[in-house]
């Protein structure tokens, strides 16, 4: 009982950074759609049950019971409208600022808090620290104090970016080039897949020397950890759909909110971090082509701006009402698979 109690403050800590992610996303689109002169009817966070709610002149803000996800619901969204104010009567361009702001806020978000957590504490520069035996690293030459300086002729500065790199390598054969002792080594070896770890690797860990950031590097630090992040997202999702990805390995808000605690027990700057990696998987999960979803959106308006034929509203609407009963679906299964069988740690 008393772990429980313990706990509770970086539980609340968890569910607020959530609730951010999902607040900001939201806010993209609201703010959009308000300067594109489109009437808001609501504006939630969460979904289920009605909390709390507060009206404005034509918005009501809601807090809903369970903090999983939100939503903007515009005038004429989810059919035709006569009202000049409606979403559907915005041109493919308003449409498609106002679908898309969503995920583009929380890439912002992103780099934001990756640009704090970079002024915070710095980064790990890529000196090898350690070297796994009888690992491909070790049986390529590469030593204790080697600097990397390129992955497959791919530049890089931090750590993080070298083991991107080599995660997302498939096995194939690579080059690392590196310096040693001032002097320019090249080395080529091929990745191992790590059984434990899921992961392809070659042996090796970081040194743990740190790089403390002005404003302009820290701001540099946020752009290219979330087009990092971003990158392994993309391989992540591709790999999910291509059936590479354990039901073992995928998780969802119970998850999430878990990892948050857990991020909040090791400190404000680890939580941040992580918030900021959810951040970037939720901004490019909403862009995935299915009905319902930014993304699904975001395929339709670019197939009329493209063909200049314009969809019939209430098939879209229609299609959409489909998507996101079939969402609600899913969200439920992952919801009882994260009870029943959680991911383990």
């Amino acid at each position: 009982m008393s772990n429980i109690i313990a706990n509770i403050p970086y539980f609340i800590m968890a569910i607020l950074a959530f609730s951010l992610l999902i607040i900001i996303h939201e806010l993209g689109h609201f703010t959009l759609a308000k300067l594109n002169g489109v009437k808001v009817h609501e504006f939630s966070l969460g979904m289920g049950p009605k909390l709390f709610g507060i009206k404005g002149k034509e918005t009501e803000y809601l807090i809903k019971a369970f903090p999983v996800g939100g939503y903007v619901k515009m005038e004429g969204e989810e059919g035709k409208s006569d009202d000049p104010r409606s979403f559907t009567n915005k041109t493919p361009l308003q449409k498609l600022s106002i679908v898309s702001a969503g995920a583009i806020m929380n890439l912002i978000l992103a780099v934001i808090l990756f640009a704090i957590v970079g002024a915070s504490q710095g980064y790990i520069l890529p000196i090898i620290g350690e070297i796994v035996p009888n690992s491909a690293a070790m049986k390529a030459g590469i030593k204790v104090g080697d600097e990397i300086t390129k992955v497959n002729k791919v530049k890089v500065d931090r750590w993080d970016q070298a083991l991107n790199e080599i995660f997302t390598s498939k096995g194939e054969s690579m080059t690392i080039e590196l310096v040693r002792n001032s002097k320019a080594e090249k080395i080529t070896l091929t990745p191992i897949m790590n059984v434990k770890e899921k992961r392809f690797m070659v042996g090796i860990a970081a040194s743990g020397v740190e790089k403390k950031l002005s404003f302009g590097e820290s701001v540099s630090y946020g752009f290219s950890q979330t087009i990092s992040t971003a990158q392994q997202t993309f391989g992540f999702f591709g790999s999910l759909f291509k059936g590479q990805v354990s039901a073992n390995d995928v998780g969802g808000p119970v998850s999430i909110i878990r990892i948050s605690t857990m991020a909040a027990h090791a400190g404000l700057v680890k939580l941040m971090f992580f918030t900021a990696l959810l951040s970037v998987q939720l901004g490019i999960f909403n862009i995935i082509p299915f009905p319902a979803l930014d993304g699904g959106w975001i395929f339709m308006l670019l197939f009329e701006i493209i063909s200049g034929k314009k969809l019939d509203e209430n098939k879209v609407g229609t299609i959409n009402y489909i998507g996101f009963m079939l969402l609600m679906a899913l969200m439920v299964v992952v919801v009882i698979k994260d009870i029943v069988s959680p991911i383990k740690f």
